[in-house]
């Protein structure tokens, strides 16, 4: 895993195949938490999401890649809004 202290605002995240997964809000405990700008689609919309630190490979200039192609990463992202119902 990278040193999570390199990695900062608006840095681009990409997945192992160059792939854009999303933007860096900011980091957060043990994971990256994405801009809105990148939320996805449909239900995800407007969501912040996470990509856990331990998919990072490397901090490479402005770039976060990723141990990970992009449509995998995107699969284990964490919705921030997600709460328990019940």
């Amino acid at each position: 895993m990278a040193d999570a202290s390199r990695i900062k605002e608006h840095m681009e995240v990409i997945g192992a195949d160059g792939v854009h997964v999303g933007t860096v809000d900011h980091v957060e405990g043990d994971r990256i938490k994405l801009t809105k700008a990148d939320s996805g689609e449909g239900s995800h919309e407007g969501h912040h999401h996470f990509i856990p630190l331990g998919f990072v490979a490397d901090v490479e200039g402005d770039k976060v890649r990723l141990s990970a192609n992009g449509d995998v990463a995107v699969s284990f992202e964490e919705e921030a809004d997600s709460s328990p119902t019940g």
